[in-house]
């Protein structure tokens, strides 16, 4: 089973969720998803594998997510389409299997996928 983690180093979240599985021998992909953008294809496939609402991935308090318009009742494709287009508006940590996701809050999270 692949581990893909999209990982931004700056997050101390992002780290600790790394190093967390890490130390349990786990093999991880990291995506720095701010530096290769997830299409909005890959939003919709990754708010499935989540199987949580699409508000959970948005990072609501970002300075973006005013300044693009938004508010918490802004439908699903026009969070999605923020997100594809300001990748800095997706939760971290998130780590991906090919069937399922979480969102790595708290970094803890993170194990209930291995």
């Amino acid at each position: 089973m692949a581990l893909i983690l999209w990982h931004n180093p700056r997050c101390s979240k992002s780290r600790d969720a790394l190093s967390l599985l890490q130390a349990r021998g786990q093999d991880v992909i990291l995506r720095r998803y701010l530096d290769d953008p997830p299409s909005l294809d890959e939003l919709r496939g990754l708010l499935a594998r989540l199987n949580c609402p699409v508000l959970e991935m948005v990072r609501t308090k970002e300075a973006a997510f005013k300044a693009a318009g938004l508010t918490k009742d802004s439908s699903q494709e026009d969070l999605l389409a923020a997100m594809a287009a300001n990748p800095k508006l997706i939760e971290r940590p998130v780590l991906i299997t090919d069937t399922k996701a979480v969102i790595g809050r708290p970094p803890e999270k993170v194990l209930d996928l291995i």
